[in-house]
């Protein structure tokens, strides 16, 4: 009774089991619905024995796979030995043109694979009546070829229930008494990328260490002491096949794939993995770490080019066996540009050089079929831009910035390349401006932003991503894979059904658990990637103004919670693999943040003469030291099967490499018993970094008798009130009394107590609106503290500067604030079309809401718009100060990827005026980014770029246009400075809005 109603219930909470892919599993039977297991039984699995061992190896996984479901193995035989008198209807798997058996079944049946037929790694599966001597059905799965079929039971093996990362994320597995598949069975076609790869990189200190511990006895590979052996890999080969990857870049800073274990290459071929080696490793041979092992001489063609020469071709013997995409060109040692006065000369003598290598080893005179790649990474773009001559048979790799914004795609004039074209892409860096390696810092949907453009501009031959370690990345990497496999069930507007799919699937959850995991993934990759981990600071979010660094902790804190609540209702089973994909991420996050913040507000309050400095020194050590307390508790996750994963260093920066130990933000203290000059108070208004009495640098310009603080509020600021904060100056405890000469002005609370043991009092000053005429209007606070025996008195005065506004009753839209408007690009007026081309949303991405895109991308036959021209979104706000008002658009930091000749740009109208162009991305060298994209405070650190255009306005209704110019512009927010804008990292929040 209890195993029926725990199936009945696992049936209603995992409606989604294969993301993205057409259903035809079942755990229900129906009058025509094929067997798979049930009763205690389970159809045999019947394959031919001239099948590649690649699929039968393969077939071995889909029987653990049923078992793992039902807890029933089902047989595999050869056909020669399947009786069928004593079996369950089977399941028949092959490949066309390679298994005899499938072969034969076609032949007989009249079974139509002509949708397949010689299509790149596409399948079918269906019932098929006699399709054998004795046996009246069967469900027969066909792949076009090796992989396909491989792609089809580990299709099927998804869809019952088993994750992809069963293994490397610990994933559990939902019991089902019984599996069953539709007649139709499923099916799909060639992918949308054809070689579709991850690139383990940076791979030190944490996947090393974890592969030492797990796979070696602690000695490594004979001559490079790598740990990345057949037993390391053959576990990646799998979980690249179940997310349907098919081609590897192996890991390379200390290790060579080739040498490590002559095992490696053969069963890389066997499981069905496309082998490669990275954008500076040409023809398959490690670099740096063979050419250290073996070479002889400087890493120069110009100068070394025999000794060079005959280490590539070592490099292509060993591998001419197997199946490869081999990597030409040629970069510096340490991955760095090549020297020389004529760069471009030297490469194309090196890749002739090459191509005449892959001849001879081949044995070819033609070597235009065999898959090649150029990476244009850095330098090698601008060489290529400058005429840099590739055969048109290479593939072309274009690069991002190694911060996910894809630097160049295809032109038109060279998508006619028979080599096509390819993207090269990143979720792991380690470089400028700071090495990015510890946890998830990348959004889903600016994936999908960037490569969806990859998609419409014909750059799909080879996607690599780089995913560093691969663990924190695991569901970043899947999204990547799953997109590069089928780009046509994914757009804007079902992202996060992909989050939501994946809930179900690893979690096992319910519809509403999955959604409020999709908003957890969703916030926690936002909030990381506004600023990834490693470039936060105790600055980077106001500490004064907006409440940012409030806010801020305050959305973490509803992360966390929400997190918690997830894990703690999870079994026991599912708990470490949400450890590690969802809560260890939040957690560590979290505590980061807290960490900076509180270390931020120390020295603040240092500066400010306040007790609370200590306690948050005390904080801040704190939770530097829970930042190893988590690294622990993952590390000690099932009896210490991840161990070293998480060793990675990210506190104290000094510069773009990772510091060799985690270093705690600098904190200050104040002298706990010795009171401060002006006495036991400190006043400390919102919206400065001030506090009075006595003398401070930041009270006014002069620094020294400064007059008592003033503090403004408008009607229609969106932060509705403002707050003192009423701390201790020392060891003195004191009470404190307001008392207030306006009537529209209330305060709470309104008196208290602060000593040292609470020495914080946060103190609301509220107004009356509606007791307010129209204008400007002064009320004082006073602040009275008394303390000691006997007893002493002191005063401070707080100004408060109420200005009522108002708009006309009939106005609908954003209004000005505190002398800012600020508003989200997707909270448009109207939105415009022209030529059948609309601005989108792009839910999720970006630093705060969302983003906005012109689309389709290939509109309007691939043309520009004149400004004022184009697709608009239109956004009506009132502003209350006139004349020269700046409106800063918030653009994602894409690059300038159509080419030099078509520069991202937008144009900007208000009412009537003429609209501006904004071309806002810098022109560079070509090969470099332009100085602002680099640096701590430059475009790809800030993940925005401000956009800024100035206009002459009197107050008033007024209406802002946005134009599209150019496609593939996303715009986040918009920010008008009418004269009151402050310092933030997200700007001002968003304005009142009228409806």
């Amino acid at each position: 009774m209890l195993l029926t109603i725990f199936v009945a219930l696992s049936l209603l909470v995992s409606a989604v089991r294969g993301i993205g892919q057409d259903t035809c599993v079942t755990f229900q039977s129906s009058s025509s619905s094929f067997t798979v297991a049930s009763n205690g039984k389970a159809a045999p699995l019947i394959l031919s024995s001239d099948e590649w061992p690649g699929v039968q190896r393969a077939a071995q996984d889909f029987a653990a796979d049923i078992q793992r479901v039902t807890g029933i193995k089902p047989t595999i035989s050869n056909a020669s030995s399947f009786i069928p008198a004593r079996s369950s209807l089977p399941i028949i798997i092959g490949t066309l043109g390679k298994s005899s058996l499938i072969d034969r079944i076609v032949n007989s049946t009249k079974l139509d694979v002509s949708s397949i037929e010689n299509q790149w790694e596409s399948f079918m599966t269906r019932v098929v009546s006699n399709p054998l001597p004795g046996v009246a059905k069967a469900y027969v799965m066909v792949g076009a070829d090796k992989r396909g079929t491989i792609f089809a039971m580990y299709d099927h093996s998804e869809q019952i229930g088993v994750s992809p990362w069963y293994w490397w994320a610990d994933v559990p597995t939902t019991q089902h008494s019984a599996l069953f598949v539709s007649p139709s069975g499923c099916s799909h076609g060639v992918p949308s990328v054809k070689y579709r790869a991850i690139f383990l990189n940076d791979e030190q200190p944490a996947l090393q260490n974890w592969a030492a511990e797990k796979f070696t006895n602690g000695t490594g590979a004979a001559l490079t002491g790598s740990p990345f052996n057949h037993l390391f890999y053959t576990k990646l080969f799998e979980l690249i096949l179940r997310l349907r990857g098919n081609h590897l870049w192996p890991a390379q800073w200390s290790s060579a794939f080739g040498v490590d274990d002559l095992q490696n290459q053969f069963l890389a071929d066997e499981y069905g993995i496309v082998m490669g080696s990275s954008h500076e490793e040409p023809l398959m041979r490690s670099i740096p770490v063979e050419w250290n092992l073996f070479g002889v001489g400087p890493w120069d063609y110009a100068v070394n080019a025999k000794t060079i020469h005959d280490f590539w071709v070592v490099g292509a013997e060993r591998s001419k066996s197997f199946e490869n995409v081999w990597t030409i060109g040629m970069r510096g040692n340490g991955d760095e540009p090549i020297t020389g006065s004529a760069p471009v000369t030297l490469l194309e003598n090196i890749t002739a050089d090459q191509k005449q290598i892959l001849m001879d080893v081949l044995n070819l005179t033609d070597v235009s079929n065999v898959p090649q790649v150029w990476a244009l990474y850095k330098e090698v773009e601008g060489y290529f831009d400058e005429g840099l001559m590739v055969d048109d048979y290479v593939t072309l790799l274009w690069t991002d910035d190694n911060w996910g914004n894809v630097r160049r795609y295809p032109l038109p004039s060279e998508r006619n390349r028979t080599g096509g074209a390819g993207v090269y892409y990143h979720v792991d860096y380690v470089g400028d401006p700071r090495d990015y390696k510890w946890i998830t810092s990348t959004q889903i949907s600016k994936v999908f932003e960037q490569m969806s453009i990859a998609i419409d501009r014909d750059a799909t031959r080879i996607w690599v991503v780089n995913v560093g370690d691969l663990k924190p990345y695991e569901r970043e990497t899947e999204f990547f894979l799953t997109y590069a496999y089928n780009a046509s069930r994914w757009n804007p507007d079902n992202l996060d059904t992909f989050v939501s799919s994946w809930a179900k699937r690893e979690f096992d959850v319910s519809d509403l658990d999955a959604t409020m995991i999709t908003d957890i993934v969703g916030n926690l990759t936002r909030f990381n990637a506004r600023r990834k981990p490693e470039l936060t600071n105790s600055t980077t979010y106001s500490l004064v103004n907006y409440r940012e660094s409030d806010n801020v902790l305050a959305a973490w804190a509803a992360l966390q919670n929400a997190s918690t609540e997830i894990y703690n209702k999870l079994p026991a089973t599912t708990k470490p693999s949400f450890f590690q994909l969802v809560h260890h991420p939040v957690l560590a996050s979290t505590n980061l943040a807290n960490m900076m913040v509180a270390a931020g507000q120390n020295n603040l309050r240092a500066t400010q003469s306040r007790l609370s400095t200590n306690a948050l020194a005390d904080e801040v050590e704190t939770l530097f030291e829970h930042d190893f307390d988590l690294e622990t508790e993952y590390h000690t996750l099932l009896d210490g099967k991840w161990d070293h994963m998480m060793d990675q260093t990210h506190l104290g920066y000094q510069y773009w490499q990772q510091p060799m130990s985690n270093a705690m933000p600098l904190i200050s203290r104040v002298q706990k018993n010795k009171q401060a000059l002006p006495g036991a108070m400190r006043i400390s208004p919102e919206g400065s970094l001030a506090a009075w009495p006595g003398d401070n640098q930041f009270q006014c310009a002069q620094m020294f008798s400064c007059p008592p603080p003033t503090i403004f509020i408008d009607e229609f600021d969106p932060i509705p009130d403002r707050f003192i904060d009423v701390g201790a100056g020392g060891p003195a405890s004191f009470t404190f009394s307001t008392t207030i000469n306006a009537s529209w002005l209330t305060v709470s609370p309104s008196h208290g107590f602060v000593s040292p043991q609470h020495p914080e009092q946060r103190v609301f000053a509220t107004v009356d609106w509606s007791m307010l005429d129209e204008g400007l209007s002064e009320g004082v606070v006073n602040f009275t503290a008394v303390s000691g025996n006997p007893p002493t008195t002191m005063f401070v005065p707080v100004t408060i500067m109420a200005n009522k506004t108002s708009v006309p009753s009939n106005f609908t839209g954003f209004v000005e604030g505190g002398g800012a408007i600020a508003f989200e690009a997707e909270h448009a007026t109207r939105n415009n079309s022209v030529n059948g081309m609309v601005w989108r949303v792009l839910p999720r991405l970006g630093r705060t809401l969302s983003g906005v895109t012109p689309w389709p991308r290939l509109g309007n036959s691939e043309n520009n718009f004149t400004a004022g021209t184009g697709p608009s979104l239109e956004y009506d706000f009132f502003n209350f100060n006139g004349g020269n008002i700046t409106v800063t658009a918030l653009v994602s930091p894409s690059g300038n990827g159509l080419g030099a000749d078509r520069p991202l740009g937008f144009a900007m109208q208000i009412d009537a005026d003429t609209p501006q162009s904004n071309y806002f991305f810098p022109s560079a060298t070509p090969g470099q980014e332009p100085a602002a994209w680099n640096g701590n405070d430059g475009f790809v650190a800030n993940s925005i770029i401000p956009a800024a255009n100035t206009f002459s306005v009197a107050p008033g209704a007024h209406t802002l246009k946005l134009f599209m110019i150019e496609p593939a512009v996303v715009v986040q927010k918009i920010v008008i400075n009418t004269g009151g804008v402050k310092p933030s990292y997200l700007g001002p929040p968003e304005s009142v809005l009228m409806k």
